[in-house]
């Protein structure tokens, strides 16, 4: 028998009250990539840790979902930028089916934004200009890592790394091919807010060709 202390708890107990702010459809930018970037820059302002850090949901060929955390990257009005093997569980998938939903939760404002939209690759110049960006070590790992692929132990890595390491000893790495951005254009972006009770706030905007239409959905 196990000397540790097994500590029950009440799952469905764990909760908590929301009550920071408010998000008013009267009050929001027009735009939703000027409303995310106000949020994004109280999010980065309040010092939230990996504050870029985002659920990635794609379908796979059974067409179900299939979720990771991935990295945000870039955002502007064209969309939402991350970067990955192209070859990786996540590539396949997008390329079988090029859609996909973002999901960011920063607790520490009570907040979440869902965008969902089409998924294209970025263009290879935007790729290696943020690939040169990348720690030598990242740029090495990824020639290295056969993402998502099984493989026999950790060393298998280590040996390939250390390889790399050799064949780069320059600190020159070129782009893989197989390795870039995708981006996300969004056809709906929603704005949460924690609200007491329960009763939050959802503001949900709608692509309408070039424009957007504002609605308020219930909590």
């Amino acid at each position: 028998m196990s000397n540790f202390l097994i500590v029950q708890m009440d799952i469905s107990s764990i909760r908590k009250d929301y009550q920071l702010k408010s998000l008013s459809e009267y009050e929001v930018a027009k735009d939703p990539f000027d409303q995310f970037a106000l949020w994004w820059d109280e999010a980065v302002k309040s010092e939230i840790e990996e504050v870029n850090a985002m659920t990635l949901a794609t379908i796979d060929h059974l067409n179900r979902p299939n979720a990771r955390i991935v990295l945000l990257k870039d955002f502007d009005s064209r969309g939402f930028v991350f970067y990955t093997n192209y070859q990786s569980e996540k590539g396949i998938q997008i390329e079988q089916h090029p859609y996909a939903t973002l999901v960011f939760f920063w607790k520490e404002l009570e907040r979440q934004v869902r965008i969902s939209g089409s998924c294209t690759k970025v263009d290879a110049t935007e790729s290696d200009a943020y690939f040169k960006t990348r720690p030598l070590g990242s740029r090495i790992g990824a020639w290295a890592s056969p993402q998502s692929k099984v493989i026999s132990d950790r060393s298998e890595i280590i040996q390939k790394v250390e390889e790399l390491e050799q064949t780069y000893a320059s600190g020159e790495v070129p782009r893989p091919a197989h390795w870039g951005g995708y981006r996300v254009v969004p056809e709906s972006i929603e704005f949460w807010q924690g609200r007491s009770s329960r009763l939050h706030d959802r503001i949900k905007y709608l692509r309408a060709g070039n424009e957007w239409k504002i609605v308020r959905l219930a909590p």
